[in-house]
């Protein structure tokens, strides 16, 4: 049942991707090219992986996709984290999620067997 859950998440965040852009291209690393188009495309991404977790046929290969995902935006995270944007929020918040990116990349590897 966890694995419905953690697709529900991925395809959400996914399509948060395209309602709320401006979220994700704040967050972007500035010597990351492209921004619009790399938003757009881990939106895409998340989507198709939260997709392919809820098919048996899929899901092995959707885990080690998410988990390629997760490493990918971990440089945006990080940006989260140390950039000067971003001191009015809490650092709990912001460096809260590096260790949660491990924890995730976890969760999802539990699905590649």
């Amino acid at each position: 049942m966890a694995v419905y859950f953690m697709a529900a998440i991925y395809m959400l965040a996914g399509i948060w991707h395209f309602v709320r852009p401006k979220f994700y291209l704040q967050i972007m690393p500035p010597y990351l090219p492209a921004h619009d188009a790399l938003v757009f495309w881990s939106g895409v991404a998340e989507v198709l992986v939260g997709v392919g977790l809820l098919f048996p046929a899929t899901r092995v290969w959707a885990a080690w996709g998410l988990i390629a995902l997760l490493i990918a935006v971990f440089p945006a995270n990080y940006y989260m984290a140390v950039g000067e944007k971003f001191r009015q929020l809490s650092p709990w918040i912001r460096w809260g999620r590096l260790p949660l990116q491990g924890v995730l990349i976890w969760w999802a590897y539990q699905y590649t067997k």
